[in-house]
């Protein structure tokens, strides 16, 4: 997960997922590789060394490449999994802190609907008032 840049106000619950996930070591770990391996060097190692494995290392690479690419994607999905949960759990949470906000600001926009209506109310007595004789 990449770092929050200084001086930058962030979402509350951008930032304790932040802090939480900062915690945890396997997260931290499972974060770093999920970053790099969703980089573009990431790509270009592996281009780099199953060409160099295929053309000078290994006579015959494919029953060996097969297995090593294999369980590479294994462990890889592993991560994309890791992050799809990460991610779900994300949003259920900033979800969770829309909707308490959100009924903060209803009850609030309420009161001030009240407060209006019964000032209106009151303005409108005593304006009748005040005209009839």
């Amino acid at each position: 997960m990449s770092q929050f840049a200084a001086g930058v106000r962030h979402h509350p619950a951008v930032a304790a997922h932040h802090s939480r996930r900062a915690e945890d070591v396997q997260l931290r770990v499972a974060d770093a590789i999920t970053e790099f391996a969703g980089s573009m060097t990431f790509v270009y190692i592996h281009a780099v060394g199953f060409a160099l494995w295929m053309l000078f290392f290994e006579p015959s690479p494919w029953p060996t490449l097969t297995l090593v690419v294999s369980l590479e994607a294994i462990f890889l999905s592993t991560f994309v999994m890791i992050g799809q949960n990460r991610q779900a759990a994300f949003q259920q949470m900033k979800a969770d802190h829309e909707f308490v906000e959100q009924e903060l600001e209803l009850k609030t926009n309420t009161g001030l609907t009240r407060a209006i209506h019964a000032m209106t109310m009151e303005l409108h007595r005593r304006l009748v008032d005040d005209r009839e004789p």
